[in-house]
């Protein structure tokens, strides 16, 4: 696994939630929405995607639901609200992790002494 896949991972329980946090969508939206908001930089293929859902489904943060669309059945997963502050858990951690990551990569290689 590469470099971009081991960070997509680390990031698409985050993204995901993020978007579900608007509006139900169904797994097909999910990464159509995720590829075109990130400028095409984040894609996530449907072997990484429905796994994801389903262990979201698992901790109790999203549930899915069928709906008849024209003359398809489509299932549409929704936040629920234990999942709205998991998201804001796992988005706080995420900026507090980032951040960090920023503070390393701005200094300029002098060695901390304490």
């Amino acid at each position: 696994m590469g470099i971009a896949e081991n960070l997509k991972k680390g990031t698409s329980e985050l993204l995901i939630l993020y978007l579900l946090n608007s509006e139900d969508m169904y797994g097909y939206q999910i990464a159509h929405e995720l590829k075109a908001r990130s400028g095409e930089q984040f894609v996530m293929p449907e072997g990484s995607l429905y796994p994801t859902l389903y262990r979201l489904i698992d901790k109790g943060v999203i549930s899915d639901r069928m709906e008849i669309v024209g003359k398809r059945l489509r299932k549409y997963y929704h936040l629920e609200p234990y999942g709205k502050e998991y998201l804001s858990i796992i988005q706080a951690e995420y900026d507090k992790i980032n951040q960090g990551i920023q503070m390393v990569l701005s200094t300029t290689g002098d060695k901390v002494t304490e």
